[in-house]
């Protein structure tokens, strides 16, 4: 049995309940923008002193009408957002044993005939809410993967989007990183936990930076 609740996105509850409104009401539509659910904070009580992988990003992309030029080398994006996750984690949840995309990778280096390279791995598919059972071969991949760091659980940043800010009062320029995060009981092939963090910023840097401070809230 996994340690952990899993947080599912309230979005598609609020759409159905918006229809039975709409339903009641006389079929009348409609022109509210759905509140994004909140982020859901690491469940660090149940992270706290195990060893947990964490996987590299595989999947980021940004709405053009930003006008961030920091998009043009995909790859270096990629080792950016990946260095990002990687400072903070340690520092605001250091409870938690935590390995890194670095240190992964070498462990995958040393044994490539029994894990996947990790910055091939399809992870980008946990972004679906929808997926509670991982499917193969992801599923065996994470589960050679994870065993080689001696570990059960893995976090996988699934998805990182930028997109232009609905908060009010943002300055113009000011973006939205959406990061979700999932994760997954490699033992079982479940996902355990997911949210998606957010942060605003007037570059694709510092709304990750608030992004992930939002998955450990309380402290600067």
């Amino acid at each position: 049995m996994s340690i952990f609740s899993f947080v599912t996105n309230s979005l598609k509850n609020k759409s159905l309940v918006l229809l039975c409104l709409a339903a009641a009401c006389g079929g009348k539509k409609t022109n509210e923008t759905p509140t994004p659910a909140p982020t859901a904070p690491l469940p660090l009580t149940g992270l706290a002193s195990l060893k947990i992988p964490v996987l590299p990003l595989t999947l980021i992309g940004a709405d053009e009408t930003l006008g961030w030029p920091q998009f043009a080398n995909q790859h270096a994006v990629l080792a950016s957002a990946d260095s990002v996750i990687a400072a903070l984690l340690p520092a605001r949840a250091p409870e938690v044993t935590w390995v890194l995309p670095e240190e992964l990778r070498r462990q995958a280096r040393r044994s490539p005939t029994f894990a996947a390279n990790p910055d091939q791995m399809g992870t980008a598919i946990l972004r679906n809410e929808r997926i509670e059972v991982v499917p193969d071969p992801l599923r065996a991949e994470l589960r050679a993967l994870v065993a080689i760091a001696d570990a059960r659980f893995a976090l996988a940043p699934a998805q990182l989007v930028f997109k232009r800010s609905i908060t009010p009062g943002s300055p113009a320029g000011t973006g939205t990183a959406e990061l979700t995060v999932v994760i997954v009981d490699a033992r079982l092939g479940r996902v355990s936990w997911r949210t998606v963090a957010r942060g605003d910023g007037p570059d694709p840097w510092t709304a990750l930076t608030r992004a992930v401070k939002a998955l450990t809230p309380g402290l600067p």
